[in-house]
């Protein structure tokens, strides 16, 4: 037997529709009700927005008790709600309409326009990080956020047109269909290193450079906006620099005057700070390399060099010491007592080396003088 009718619990949380033969009659309260004769009720939850289908709410929308039940809401494509429960945040939503059960009237509603990506000022920071984190049903976010860390600049394009600089910071605006980016450029002392620079010099040797270069970035917009790749156009200024410099002098001279060459790079670099937008600190020469037979043939002039001297050295000591011997012999020729003198300190040595003398006799003095004079001859 078909059951004629069916109890329906409506809690405390939830609200009721109810029908009659398929037609919408009332919102139904909180409590207990009876299915029968071709009534029938759908149970929603009485919070928050209501549940149905689009093509459902059209009708429901045309009946008074239904609509003093609720509030719509409509959002154009270029229009962000902002749904406040009870002066909370609760959700956003961009386009389309939506309606919400609001008989104690706990939900409001704010409607911003989109068309300005910049987010109002009086949005509070906690409130843009919860919509920037929402997503919306095709996966999309809200608004969104661009991090300018505190060694950088900012620079904010709308429509692929800069706007302004933005300071170090958390910065949001609304995910519209105007395109937003955000370009950093770093406020640092900064260091381009160039390495293994080849080039001529005036008497026809190829040596290989390496630089570095200091500088920081004087105007951040207009280095982005008419510079194509500045550390391109540096880099490419330092080798102008290098070449020039190298056509100018020898192998000789650029080796002597290493520092005169960072001179001269530092103070090219520094003409067309304006036309790249850049302070430049410092640049220098690192290293000067040169080519392998080049390098053999100046360590082979460099021991030659070192020998030529070492000999000269030696030279000048063996005049000094043959002079000194002279000088020496003249004084002893002169002074018969002096000889003796010399006689008897060449005695003295010999005998730090004699482990016995033997007498046979004689003037032992007369015999030792006579055994030097041996030995010396």
């Amino acid at each position: 037997m078909k059951k004629q009718f069916e109890k329906i619990i409506i809690s405390e949380s939830q609200r009721g529709l109810l029908y009659q033969n398929g037609k919408f009659v009332k919102v139904l309260s909180p409590g207990a009700y009876h299915t029968f004769g071709g009534r029938k009720i759908s149970v929603l939850n009485g919070f928050g927005e209501v549940m149905l289908p689009p093509f459902e709410c059209e009708g429901l929308l045309n009946n008074p008790d239904f609509t003093s039940h609720v509030q719509v809401v409509q959002a154009e494509d270029n229009q962000v709600v902002l749904v406040y429960n009870n002066g909370n945040f609760e959700t956003a939503f961009r386009g389309g309409r939506h309606i919400y059960w609001n008989e104690d009237g706990r939900y409001t509603f704010r409607l911003e326009d989109i068309t300005n990506p910049e987010m109002p000022a009086d949005l509070p920071i906690a409130l843009r990080q919860r919509m920037c984190m929402q997503r919306r049903v095709d996966s999309t976010h809200i608004c969104q956020s661009f991090e300018v860390t505190e060694y950088q600049k900012g620079l904010l394009f709308v429509n692929r047109q800069f706007v302004r600089l933005l300071e170090p910071g958390v910065h949001y605006f609304w995910n519209s269909i105007v395109p937003v980016y955000v370009r950093t450029v770093d406020t640092r002392l900064l260091q381009l290193d160039i390495n293994g620079q080849e080039m001529l010099t005036k008497d026809k040797v190829t040596i290989r450079v390496n630089l570095v270069c200091r500088y920081r970035i004087r105007e951040y917009d207009r280095i982005l906006l008419e510079v194509d790749d500045y550390q391109e156009q540096l880099h490419l200024a330092a080798q102008m620099a290098l070449r020039e410099y190298a056509g100018r002098y020898g192998l000789d001279e650029i080796l002597e005057n290493k520092d005169r060459m960072s001179e001269y790079l530092t103070q090219y670099l520094r003409k067309k700070e304006g036309e790249l937008y850049l302070n430049i600190v410092a640049a220098g020469v690192k290293d000067i390399i040169l080519p392998g037979e080049i390098r053999d043939i100046m360590n082979t002039v460099l021991i030659a060099e070192k020998r030529a001297q070492a000999n000269v050295i030696t030279r000048r000591e063996e005049v000094a010491s043959t002079r000194s011997l002279l000088n020496t012999a003249k004084l002893m020729d002169e002074n018969q007592t002096l000889y003796r003198l010399k006689e008897l300190e060449y005695l003295e040595k010999i005998c730090e080396h004699v482990g016995s003398i033997h007498l046979s006799g004689g003037n032992v003095l007369e015999q030792m003088t006579a055994l030097l004079k041996g030995n010396a001859s």
